[in-house]
């Protein structure tokens, strides 16, 4: 049986993570074993900052939110609890952008949770 060597599949898997470390800072770029170890942390910040962003983005629109209800004399929880006994189920997404674009609407949404509670 004949003698496989490695140099074809080595090299390839080396490219792979260099391409990936494209546009690194230094070294980190250019040699494979520190490319490697930052392909590996800069893969752990990705997936952690996918996590993060739908964290950051809710805070956002409660933000939102809570200041438009402010404006219309009650705070942000019992809006929400307004709306659920109202049986309006809109997401904290289209509420904020309601309150940026249409406060009038938003007024009226706050009307109709006072008169739920």
């Amino acid at each position: 049986m004949a003698r496989v060597k490695g140099a074809i599949m080595t090299r390839k898997r080396r490219n792979k993570v260099l391409k990936m470390a494209k546009g690194y800072y230094g070294s980190k770029s250019k040699l494979f074993r520190t490319a490697k170890q930052a392909v590996m942390k800069s893969g752990n910040y990705a997936y952690v900052g996918r996590k993060q962003k739908k964290r950051d983005f809710r805070r956002l629109w409660i933000t939102r939110i809570s200041a438009a209800c402010k404006l219309n004399g009650m705070n942000y929880s019992t809006f929400m609890n307004g709306l659920k006994k109202a049986d309006i189920a809109l997401n904290r997404k289209m509420l904020s952008e309601i309150a940026i674009a249409d406060p009038a609407a938003f007024t009226e949404l706050c009307e109709k949770a006072k008169a739920a509670l």
